[in-house]
């Protein structure tokens, strides 16, 4: 059965228009499920303005049913999933703000570290939002919340909401495989773990430094020897030494 959204059975009559070459600014015809047109005029390759791929973005089958993306349109897609999995983990946190706003500070200093360092920013992010899911089963199954427990419960909630999404097994067997133990690194890491692994870090003093503060010389040891990458120190010394 083909998605109702890219039938043209199901079509009005906007699903088909006309749209401004960016090259040269002549009319384009586009048909609502083009991802991209070339113009007739100036052979500029442009992406689709009024494609919504929000499906696409956690749908398993995407692919099947639009085949492949252009570069332009994997960025968003990646984007999307990024704001469903946030979505999802405030959903599960519900009222917990303490947690969310946690896990949304983790997202935000992973996305400025790997922009410098590099990584898969789609596994990135979403371990990072998904990073301490377990914390609520950690405390009803076991009393604490402390990493080892958080890591042993957060696995299969990690992974029951990104097989709701849709999202491929790999990625999501990476993300599940951070999530495990983020709190104790293995000998040799992944990039992307060790960009988790810093911006949770910074994450952690932050709410430290909120609650009982250390003087500068314990946090100048800490960023000095706890960081895997040189943005994630840096970062950290910004923070919290300038």
């Amino acid at each position: 059965m083909k998605c109702p959204g890219q039938d043209s059975r199901y079509w009005r009559p906007s699903s088909i228009f006309e749209t401004e070459c960016p090259a040269c600014h002549k009319p384009v015809e586009f048909f609502k499920d083009d991802p991209t047109r070339k113009c007739e005029h100036c052979g500029n390759k442009f992406v689709n303005p009024h494609m919504d791929f929000g499906c696409a973005a956690y749908c398993k089958f995407a692919d099947q049913c639009i085949g492949d993306l252009p570069p332009e349109l994997i960025a968003e897609r990646e984007e999307l999933m990024k704001d469903r999995i946030a979505i999802e983990m405030k959903k599960y946190f519900k009222k917990d703000f303490k947690r969310i706003g946690h896990a949304t500070r983790v997202a935000r200093h992973a996305e400025a570290i790997a922009k410098t360092e590099g990584g898969d920013m789609a596994i990135i992010l979403a371990a990072a939002y998904l990073h301490d899911i377990g914390i609520h089963e950690a405390e009803r199954k076991h009393g604490s919340t402390a990493g080892k427990y958080q890591e042993i419960e957060g696995p299969p909630i990690a992974r029951q909401i990104m097989e709701n999404l849709g999202i491929a097994e790999p990625m999501t067997a990476e993300v599940c495989d951070i999530i495990g133990h983020h709190h104790h690194p293995n000998e040799t890491e992944t990039l992307n773990f060790k960009v988790l692994y810093d911006a949770d870090l910074i994450a952690n003093i932050e709410d430290n430094q909120k609650e009982a503060p250390s003087d500068r010389n314990r946090l100048e040891k800490i960023i000095e020897t706890a960081f895997f990458t040189p943005s994630g120190k840096n970062r950290a010394e910004e923070l919290f030494l300038t």
